[in-house]
Parts: structure tokens; sequence; C-alpha cells
């Protein structure tokens, strides 16, 4: 482009990469990630999280949204910037500075589909890891640990759930993404206490009493995401 400025010394490469998490309610409760099966070197065939190079002139949101619906189909979910890494040798191309990103899904509404120079994509349980390539380990590492201490004071975990989810969901998710059970009876006081659920009114049969069902008050959950809650 005429007039742009061209600098005399090498500059090194910009990537985005995202921690993609998604739960999965039922019997069996699990906190998964969603992970791409690389088709080109390096590291070809092996896991990875989502992700490729900055575009130039691209915004940096734009491309982590870009490669993960090019790579595993996603669109439409919940994004903010996590961490940048750096490190001189992560990439054996050479010197890649990552911008990484943590998303959020409803695990059942995002099928994912392999694309570009992703061979696969697929969820997998955060318990349950195959072995990543560059230092995506430590990426996803930081990833729930974002996701665990923002769910301490911020609605954010909520976009995991679906639309309307029962309060035994709700605990579910909270305990799965803390590591650690809550109690019941205080857990249900300081949600409720929120103002953050509405009651739908309608009731989801199960193997004994039908449990409620409840939904997000949108105005209440967007101040709280903000200000800040105790949870």
């Amino acid at each position: 482009m005429a007039g742009r400025f061209v600098y005399a010394w090498p500059r090194p490469a910009v990537a985005v990469d995202a921690v993609v998490f998604g739960v999965l309610l039922g019997p069996s409760p699990s906190l998964e990630v969603l992970l791409i099966r690389r088709g080109l070197a390096p590291f070809a065939g092996r896991w990875a999280l989502p992700g490729g190079f900055v575009g130039e002139d691209e915004d940096l949101e734009v491309a982590a949204r870009r490669e993960l619906a090019e790579e595993t189909g996603l669109s439409g979910f919940y994004l903010e910037q996590l961490a940048t890494y750096g490190r001189p040798g992560r990439d054996p191309r050479g010197h890649t500075v990552s911008v990484a990103w943590l998303a959020l899904v409803r695990r059942l509404d995002h099928v994912p589909v392999g694309g570009t120079d992703a061979r696969e994509a697929a969820w997998f349980p955060v318990e349950a890891l195959p072995p990543l390539a560059f230092d995506h380990g430590e990426i996803l590492a930081a990833g729930r640990e974002r996701l665990r201490r923002r769910l301490r004071y911020s609605p954010i975990g909520f976009e995991l759930l679906p639309p309307q989810f029962t309060l035994g969901e709700l605990q579910a998710l909270v305990e799965l993404i803390d590591g650690a059970p809550a109690d019941k009876r205080n857990f249900r006081r300081k949600v409720e206490a929120s103002g953050v659920l509405v009651d739908t009114g309608l009731h989801r049969r199960g193997p004994q009493r039908p449990a409620r069902l409840f939904s997000f008050d949108r105005a209440r959950y967007d101040a709280l995401e903000g200000r800040g809650f105790d949870l």
C-alpha cells in the first residue's frame, strides 16, 4: 500500500488460539473443550486448540471468530480475550505471538465440523485430554483457571447453559467449573438472592418429583456481568 512505512527488521508472526468450553449435562455431567486435529505440519495429526494466523489488517477478535468458523463451524458465541503467548521457540515455524481467547458455547447447540487445515473437530472432557500441540496445554489450563475465577464474581459461566434449566443443572455447572461440591441450600439461596433467575412456570419431569425450569433475566444478567456478584 502506498505510503506505508516498511520496517527494516524482522517481526514475529501474529496468531490467535481459542479455548472453547462447553458443558454436557445429564446423569454424568462434564466440562468439555473443543479441539481440532491438525492436518498440516508442524504437529500434523496432533490435537490442538482451534486457531491460526491473523490476516493483514484483520482485527484480532475478527480473526478468532473467523478461525473458529473455518476450523470448527462455530458461530454466535461468547468470546473474551484471555492472554498473549510469545515465548521464542513455542512454534517451530518461527517466532509466533499468539493472542489466546476464551469462548463459551452451549454444548448441544454446536456440532463441530472440521474444515480448512483441521482434519476434524471434536469435544473432549477436560479430565481426559489427548497430548496437545505447541504450548496449547498451558493455554488451556489458563482458560480453565480464568473460567473458574470469573464464575465466582460474574455470571459468565451461565453462557454454557441451555435457555431453560433446573437449579440442579446450574449447581452441577458451578461444581464442574469450580472443581468442588457446593452446599445445596447455601448455593440456591445465593443464586435466588441475585435476582438473575426467572421462574418460567414450567417443570421437567424426572425420576422423582418434577423440577422447576428457570431462565435468566437478561437485564439483570448484564448488570451483574458488569458489576459482579458473590456466588
